[in-house]
Formats: structure tokens, C-alpha cells, sequence
């Protein structure tokens, strides 16, 4: 009786063990890449925490777990193996999240992509966090603009892209409670998040100072999980506040409960595109053209028509105030007494 009790316990603890997902810490103050990558023997990179993960095969899900301080990425970070499911997935993020007690935004990661360029479409590319696997959550990140300029010479364009995704036949890449911020003269962030395939959800995020916010990229034509955009502040957006491709199916694309202020053009389209989108529960304010067809700099022949987007409780008048002090809580975010408080738009899903 006590060994086949004995047994019984002892299956249970390797059950446990065998669906236990793997947890990598990453600290560029105190890691090391020789390390253990358990919380008190820390990986010093990104890149080396991707390295392991790419060659674990166990199919269990993987936490990687970033520490406050500076992430520097001088190589892109690929993720190729694709073992992830909805329930065991490969989540990045924070080790203090803006919901936890005690976060303030110095505690977030901050992931400065200063990758060399490689030729891209129009110009050169350096592409930040590449997840080419399904089901990924990229969460409580920073993310800044590259170190570079925009234009060798202003037709060789040079864009940053932090977070890429590739291939048009992938599915569930979650991104929440993440900050991009960028400037356009000394710190360009092109499009904080571009990612083909299916299932791309922007959740309380947000984009400042960003030419493109989020990009809504190509698939392969089949079916994948709905994509949307919701509880997201965009200020400061140099181009648009969201592009959307033939590839975005508007009868399964949510798109609620967003800010748009202070940006160029609202909606990009691509060219030729006929999908018809709904947005809800949102505020578009301070902005020079509701709609408009991409790519290149837009101008008057370039606005269209508004049909293709049915707006329902959108408010488009008033002003949006954004918190400029760092020792706030909410820097970056609505100032208070800001207009869009009610819509709980930005990195704190919880009141605390």
C-alpha cells in the first residue's frame, strides 16, 4: 500500500514536472549568457534566451522573462521554433507588469533595436523581436525608436520595425500593455508592430510619437483567428493612426475603445482595397484627414472617401492631454482630466 502510494506520488510529481513551461530570466545589469537563466543566474540577452528556446523541443510552453534596464538587440531576435499552442505559449514580458503593485514606467524593459540595416522593399530595414511561430504574447515592454536616421538622402528610406512577424500563414501574436515611443527627428520608430498572418491583437498599448502605430499585414488567404485593436492610445502618430490591407478582413477585425490624437491621417488603407471596417467606442481628434490609401506621403488626391469605415459612438472634437512628467504613473498616457478617460485606453488594465 505505501509503495504503490509512493508510486502514485511520484508519477504526479514528473506529470508536474513534464507540463511545467520553461522560464528563462534575462538581466543586462547582472546576467550572464553563460548562466542557468533561472532568476538568480539570469541570461544577460534576449538573443541568447532565443538561442535556447529555438532548440528546446519539449512541447511545453516557454516564459521569457525581461528584468527593468536596457534590452540592447544588435542582432534581430528570431523565434523559430514553432511547438506553441493557445494554451502553451511563448510569452516575453516583463518581470514587473504596469498592473502590479509598485510599477512605475522606469520598471519597464526598454528594447532598443540597433540592428544593422538590410535591404528591404523601398529602402533598408532592422527588425527588433521577430516571432516566426504561432501563438506568441509580447507583454509590459518599451520599446524606443532606432539610433538612426530615417533618410540616407531622402529617397533611401530606413525603417524600424520592433516587432515583425513574416509569415503570412501564422496565427495569435498578442501584444499588451506595451509603449512605443519614438521621435521623428532623433529617434524614428517606422511601425511599432507589422506582422502578416492572422490573429495580430493590439491590447492596451501605447504608440508616441510612432509614424505608423500597427500594421495589419498580408496572409495567405485562408482562415486564422480575428485580429483587432482595442483599449489603445496612439498620440503623435507622423503618418496614421492604424493600416489596414485587403489581407485585414473587416468582418473579423475589432477595432474598439481607441484613442487617436494629434496624427496625420486616422485609417491608411492599401491601394485598391474594398474592406469595410467598423470602429466603436472611440475618440479621433487633432488629425489632418480621416481616411487615406498608402504608401508614400499622403496628400489632398490622396484622402478617401470615408464610406468603408461605419463609426458608432466616435467622438471627433475636444482635446487630448497627455502626462509629460516621468514620476507620474500614467507619464506618456492620459494626463487626468484628460478627455477618453472613460474608455480605460492605455498600459493599466486594472484600477489600482
Amino acid at each position: 500500500m505505501i509503495k504503490s502510494a509512493t508510486l502514485g506520488l511520484l508519477f504526479f510529481f514528473l506529470n508536474l514536472f513534464s507540463v511545467r513551461a520553461e522560464q528563462l530570466y534575462v538581466n543586462p545589469q547582472t546576467g550572464n549568457d553563460t548562466n542557468s537563466g533561472i532568476k538568480t543566474q539570469p541570461l544577460k540577452t534576449l538573443l541568447e534566451a532565443a538561442r535556447r528556446v529555438n532548440l528546446n523541443k519539449e512541447q511545453t510552453g516557454t516564459v521569457i522573462i525581461l528584468s527593468e534596464g536596457i534590452h540592447l538587440l544588435t542582432q534581430t531576435v528570431i523565434f523559430t521554433n514553432d511547438k506553441y499552442t493557445s494554451q502553451n505559449r511563448l510569452v516575453i514580458r516583463a518581470e514587473v507588469m504596469p498592473d502590479d503593485t509598485g510599477w512605475t514606467p522606469q520598471k519597464m524593459p526598454v528594447i532598443v533595436t540597433a540592428v544593422p540595416l538590410e535591404p528591404g522593399v523601398g529602402g533598408k530595414e532592422a527588425k527588433g523581436i521577430q516571432p516566426e511561430v504561432s501563438h506568441v504574447t509580447i507583454e509590459g515592454l518599451r520599446f524606443t525608436g532606432s539610433p538612426d536616421y530615417s533618410y540616407i538622402d531622402g529617397t533611401n528610406l530606413r525603417r524600424s520595425y520592433p516587432v515583425w512577424r513574416e509569415g503570412k500563414n501564422l496565427d495569435d501574436l498578442l501584444v499588451a500593455q506595451c509603449l512605443f515611443a519614438g521621435n521623428a527627428d532623433v529617434l524614428p520608430l517606422h511601425v511599432g508592430v507589422i506582422a502578416n498572418g492572422y490573429g495580430l491583437v493590439i491590447d492596451h498599448c501605447v504608440f508616441f510619437n510612432c509614424k505608423i502605430p500597427v500594421v495589419f499585414w498580408k496572409n495567405d488567404g485562408k482562415t486564422g483567428s480575428r485580429s483587432a485593436m482595442h483599449h489603445s492610445l496612439v498620440y503623435g502618430g507622423y503618418f496614421c493612426g492604424v493600416w489596414t490591407t485587403q489581407g485585414t478582413n473587416g468582418d473579423e477585425f475589432d477595432f474598439h475603445h481607441n484613442i487617436i490624437a494629434d496624427t496625420s491621417t486616422i485609417w491608411i488603407r492599401e491601394k485598391g482595397s474594398k474592406r469595410r471596417y467598423k470602429a466603436s467606442d472611440c475618440i479621433f481628434v487633432s488629425y489632418n484627414k480621416l481616411a487615406g490609401y498608402g504608401s508614400g506621403p499622403l496628400s489632398d488626391s490622396d484622402a478617401t472617401s470615408t464610406d468603408f469605415l461605419e463609426m458608432k459612438n466616435v467622438q471627433t472634437a475636444g482635446t487630448v492631454t497627455i502626462e509629460k512628467d516621468q514620476s507620474k504613473r500614467n507619464y506618456l498616457q492620459l494626463a487626468e482630466g484628460s478627455i477618453g478617460s472613460d474608455l480605460k485606453a492605455g498600459l493599466f488594465k486594472e484600477n489600482l
